[in-house]
């Protein structure tokens, strides 16, 4: 107890004694960081219902592969996978660990057993410096990894997202590479960061390799990073991924199957970075503005191009926005839907502390221009969750008793009835949707990015649940193994069976379902039971039951339910 307390008549753990330790507190970056990991692990212990989104049927190839993993199956080996094998390995981790956790909140904090162990690394690091600085690489970083919202909206319900798990894990891994790239000083830890990352990112998703791969490039460029430690991170990657793919050959058929999508997805990138920019020009365009000031900050400081005034302009504010502008961007054009340009964030911090002393109008409007870039990713994502978390209060639950958790979703009481109605619907007007299939038109031209789909297709898995388990009973016979001809098949972890090696766990056709060989085929010829959907009968239904045709020779058609037929193994 200080004197000037005892003269004020305060005494120890007073309301202002309380408030100053609750400020320290709130200061601490370990704090934030040991809250948020306790918020996550309630979070995934409780049975959640979270507000359903839009593609809800993504998250479900997260449950598909980790069952595959559970029964021993590699994925990119025996199951084709989009993107690299990290992301699912990481949710099986925490599916064995909550095994009744919603699976969104699942598969979008997969990725933070391997990012919060190294952001508090970088914390740490960059709090014995500034612990401002600290505070604010990691609160924004906290934000954005906290729920499963992308930054561009694809329904205008609120809704939790159910698609574009990976490609937030891959921006939260580039705002952490960025992050080290240009707030760790100490060599060690630099190459030890950018080796783990570089690591996550390959084998989540290749492309937020190759921006990272840029990244680290121009940090050597700019003097960031040397060039021994940079290839010294290089061979410590490659000597991590060399036995890997020696004991268990998981790297060559990731790479196998990078191929494959390349060629499967062909076509010029100029659109891609038109979308890019019209999608996210709330971001693009105060970016570009912000470059353009920058510019013109260094061309008042005059004076003849030389080798130093250039590594001084790549080691710059300018040519780090510059870069990282462009790297995600490159990203951003083999991406859909998740939490772009958020690694611009560590660079706009930089920009503050270089121009955070000036008061002249130029730094005044480089200060708007930060903020320009920085507040519409921020406030988008405070904005849709919390209007999911707000509406969910007056939502219902579906009747999906067979589902699990992936059933543990709600919606709004009349797209709850709406869901119902068109299942039957559906179901009676099979002609019809069989018209719109060969005219090679969808119900509906955003299909699957609407709740009420999502709702509905929920309630056509529960039709087969109960089919199936009906049929089983009445037959004294036991299926297996199943295999379902659409985007996503929930049946083999929902009824704890054993799906086929060998093909997609996500089947869009023309985009990541390659040609059946022999190898697959005998394995589809093994699986007891292949399901068709009908409800409704759709192009890419239609498109993936002629791509799996070969498979359905020798079959028995069974009328399983209204919404479901099935190809009996004899």
């Amino acid at each position: 107890m200080t004197v000037g307390d005892m003269r004020e008549g305060r005494k120890p753990g007073s309301a202002l004694g309380v408030v100053q330790m609750l400020g320290r507190l709130a200061g601490s970056p370990l704090i934030w960081l040991v809250a948020f990991a306790a918020a996550v692990v309630v979070g995934l212990m409780l049975p959640l219902r979270l507000p359903l989104g839009a593609n809800y049927w993504d998250t479900n190839i997260y449950l598909d592969a980790a069952q595959r993993i559970e029964i021993g199956q590699l994925p990119n080996i025996d199951f084709f996978a989009p993107v690299g094998p990290l992301g699912y390995y990481l949710v099986t981790w925490l599916h064995a660990l909550f095994p009744q956790a919603q699976p969104m909140l699942l598969a979008n904090w997969g990725v933070l057993p391997v990012a919060l162990p190294m952001m508090a690394l970088i914390v740490a690091h960059v709090g014995q410096r500034s612990r401002g600085q600290a505070l604010a690489l990691l609160l924004p970083f906290l934000l954005f990894a906290s729920l499963p919202i992308n930054l561009h909206s694809l329904y205008p319900m609120p809704g939790f997202d159910g698609f574009g798990h990976y490609n937030r894990h891959i921006s939260l891994l580039l705002y952490l590479l960025v992050t080290v790239l240009l707030f760790v000083d100490a060599r060690r830890l630099q190459v030890g960061l950018v080796v783990l990352l570089m690591l996550a990112l390959f084998l989540v998703k290749v492309t937020g390799a190759v921006s990272g791969t840029f990244l680290v490039g121009y940090a050597v460029l700019a003097g960031r990073m040397r060039l021994r430690d940079a290839s010294v991170a290089a061979a410590l990657v490659i000597a991590v991924l060399a036995p890997l793919d020696f004991v268990t050959g998981i790297v060559r058929a990731y790479v196998d199957d990078i191929l494959t999508l390349l060629g499967l997805n062909t076509g010029a990138l100029l659109p891609r970075f038109l979308t890019v920019a019209s999608v996210k020009f709330n971001v693009v365009g105060p970016s570009l503005l912000l470059l353009a000031a920058l510019a013109y900050a260094v061309w008042l400081e005059g004076g003849r191009l030389s080798w130093v005034r250039l590594h001084r302009l790549l080691a710059s504010p300018l040519g780090w926005f510059a870069a990282v502008l462009l790297a995600l961007t490159l990203f951003e054009t083999q991406n859909t839907g998740s939490l772009e340009f958020i690694g611009l964030w560590p660079v706009l911090l930089l920009i503050l502390v270089e121009w955070g002393g000036r008061t002249d109008r130029l730094g005044r409007i480089v200060t708007v221009l930060v903020l320009m870039v920085a507040l519409p990713s921020a406030l988008i994502f405070v904005e849709r969750s919390a209007r999911a978390v707000i509406g969910a209060v007056n939502y219902k639950a579906l009747a999906v008793p067979d589902l699990g958790p992936l059933g543990r979703v709600s919606v709004k009481p009349d797209i709850a009835e709406r869901a119902v109605i068109m299942l039957a619907h559906y179901a009676a007007q099979q002609a019809g949707y069989r018209d719109l299939a060969e005219r090679g038109e969808l119900p509906s031209y955003i299909l699957y990015s609407e709740i009420d789909y999502q709702a509905t297709w929920l309630l056509e898995v529960q039709q087969g649940i109960t089919a199936i388990r009906a049929w089983e009973a009445a037959n004294g016979r036991r299926l297996d193994s199943l295999f379902t001809l659409d985007f996503t098949d929930p049946f083999n972890q929902l009824l704890n069976r054993r799906p086929p090696r060998g093909v997609p766990i996500g089947v869009d056709p023309g985009r990541t379902t390659p040609e059946i060989d022999p190898p697959t085929l005998e394995s589809l010829n093994q699986v007891d039971a292949i399901l068709v959907p009908k409800c409704p009968l759709t192009t890419a239904r239609e498109t993936i039951a002629t791509h799996f045709s070969e498979a359905l020779k020798g079959r028995r058609l069974v009328a399983l339910a209204p919404c479901w037929d099935m190809y009996l193994k004899a």
